[in-house]
């Protein structure tokens, strides 16, 4: 697991599961009695109690869901928000989002008047990225009262493996300048780690970028290495 703390507020966490951790998705091919035990020990690990993780229902749109602190006694009691960012006020509960290529980002803002803390994890596929889900999650974290955000952007595939058709490379780069990549292979890709950098950078947040590619780094579950992949988590939770 990678581990991080917050800059801007030292008592949040933030990590990302690798396949050490075993697969966190419901919606893959797996049993659903494995996926609780290995939710219940990463809940155990990081310190937070049960069934208090707050999942997504991840659909690769730009829909960003604020979070209610619901108690649950099982994974399908309430159900999962279907949506791609959650975003807690608060910054009290546990949030997660699964990715296994596509970008973890997990957000902390600050308001050093108040004192208080907030925290957003977003789910930034090509198309959410294209549809602005990363502009949203920190127009949300300022309309609660954010003055300084950070984010940091965990393991995904890296502009060197991201291969796409050329349409899909040409139509990615004309809505998103500088956002097309060759591979290191030499055919059309596109780098979303760098191209979610620069537009964090012109928001006026803080951004870390973990550096690991999921297709070349095998601790990290790869929907483009295998079709049957798990999902691995990006966690913030206050420690």
């Amino acid at each position: 697991m990678l581990h991080f703390a917050s800059n801007l507020d030292p008592s949040i966490q933030l990590a990302f599961t690798s396949q050490a951790e075993g697969n966190l998705a419901l919606h893959v091919n797996d049993d659903p009695r494995r996926v609780a035990e290995n939710r219940a020990r990463l809940e155990d690990s990081i310190g937070v109690r049960r069934f208090s993780l707050n999942f997504m229902n991840q659909v690769h749109s730009a829909r960003i869901h604020a979070v209610d602190g619901a108690q649950r006694t099982s994974w399908s009691e309430p159900e999962a928000p279907t949506c791609d960012g959650l975003i807690d006020p608060t910054g009290l509960e546990p949030l997660a989002v699964m990715v296994a290529d596509c970008l973890p980002v997990l957000f902390v803002g600050r308001n050093p008047e108040t004192g208080s803390s907030l925290t957003a994890a977003t789910h930034a596929g090509r198309r959410g990225l294209l549809d602005g889900i990363l502009s949203k999650t920190v127009q949300q974290l300022r309309s609660h009262g954010a003055v300084q955000i950070e984010a940091v952007i965990g393991p995904s595939i890296c502009g060197n493996c991201y291969e796409v058709p050329l349409q899909m490379a040409e139509e990615s780069e004309r809505q998103r300048p500088g956002i097309r990549s060759k591979t290191s292979w030499g055919t059309d890709a596109l780098d979303l780690p760098a191209s979610a950098a620069r537009e964090l950078e012109l928001l006026d947040v803080h951004v870390r970028l973990c550096g690991v590619c999921t297709l070349e780094d095998e601790r990290f579950f790869s929907y483009r290495r295998s079709t049957e992949s798990g999902r691995l988590a990006g966690l913030v939770w206050r420690g």
